[in-house]
């Protein structure tokens, strides 16, 4: 099997493990939070990276992976960024509506489009834009419904998108800049996103909810469900880094607007949520958008493989070709008696 090959049933390994995980813990968190009345997300999610980092620290000391520590700053200010854009998008959720939170979820690919565009000279194929349009179009239908604004709403879902952006964008950039895995950054950044949120947590979430999650009654099923989506996030948390690290921040934002379908409808399937005829319209215009973008990325990057093929083969051929005048041109100049042997080989008087 060669290197591409292997690259490849890594990617679609890492595809699928991000879209199983996260729709498992979408199904866990919401039994949590709808069935049992925990609303704590903020610090849930701050358990959720600690438990990763311990599970992390673990697998380090049984030798699963190496530790490559890098630019300490670099660690700090992306694990702070991240935490804060969690942060951030649970207090979206808190201060908007559901629709304009849904908004400002698909707003993230186009300003992570830009940021790229803008800032690292990536390009966007019109085919690849026009996908996207189409994804975003679907998705808009199928989960955007009440949109009531407000200054204070708007300006956290502002913030949220632009930290969101730059935290996904700068999990790939550092991950090639530095040449770590995402196992490596993913154990280096756990602290920093998890102290964030342990300490900023408790407080969010009493300004959101009107409760202390230290006050609240745990029973032994919530316990139960708290534990499982800890365990759960693990592979959530690992997944995200390792999709983004090998793909981009554009195609992990497709990839969870196809985990959003998914769990809609899972929703109506198994739980029997209410559906209309605009819920499966925009779902089944979203899987249009996402096979289109999926198409189109796999096109062009063999494409791109392909030129690069080419013209490691012509400069190949052109150093060949340089050998092959030199050693030509230095038998000519001994031919024509134009290179002088050496002084021992001459005939002595």
């Amino acid at each position: 099997m060669g290197e591409g090959e292997r690259f490849q049933l890594g990617t679609i390994g890492a595809l699928s493990l991000s879209v199983v995980s996260s729709v498992s813990i979408v199904v866990c968190n919401k039994a949590l939070m709808s069935s049992l009345r925990f609303i704590f997300a903020t610090t849930l999610t701050s358990w959720h990276l600690l438990v990763t980092f311990c599970s992390l620290h673990v697998a380090l000391k049984l030798r699963f992976f190496e530790h490559k520590p890098f630019e300490q700053k670099a660690v700090m200010g992306f694990g702070i960024l991240n935490g804060i854009s969690i942060g951030l998008l649970n207090l979206s959720l808190g201060f908007n509506s559901v629709g304009f939170y849904q908004m400002t979820k698909l707003a993230i690919i186009p300003c992570t489009v830009l940021l790229e565009t803008l800032f690292l000279g990536k390009r966007f194929s019109k085919r690849i834009q026009l996908s996207l349009v189409i994804l975003l179009l679907g998705v808009g239908i199928a989960t955007v419904t009440d949109l009531q604004l407000n200054a204070l709403g708007s300006f956290l879902s502002l913030l949220a998108v632009i930290t969101t952006c730059v935290a996904q964008i700068m999990t790939n950039t550092i991950q090639k800049k530095y040449k770590v895995s995402s196992t490596q950054l993913l154990y280096q950044s756990c602290p920093y996103q998890a102290g964030t949120l342990l300490i900023s947590g408790p407080y969010m979430d009493k300004l959101l909810t009107n409760q202390n999650v230290f006050a609240f009654d745990y029973t032994t099923q919530v316990m139960f469900f708290i534990i499982l989506s800890c365990l759960i996030s693990i592979s959530v948390n690992f997944s995200t880094f390792l999709v983004i690290g090998r793909t981009s921040p554009v195609t992990y934002q497709v990839l969870g607007h196809l985990k959003t379908c998914l769990v809609l409808a899972f929703g109506y399937v198994l739980l029997h949520d209410p559906v209309s005829w605009r819920n499966i319209l925009g779902i089944l215009i979203a899987l249009i958008g996402m096979i289109l973008y999926s198409y189109y990325c796999t096109h062009e990057n063999q494409q791109k493989a392909a030129e690069a093929a080419v013209e490691s083969s012509q400069a190949s051929e052109g150093d060949s070709d340089a050998l092959l005048n030199v050693e030509n041109g230095n038998a000519a100049l001994t031919n024509s008696g134009g290179q002088k042997g050496p002084a021992w080989g001459k005939d002595k008087d």
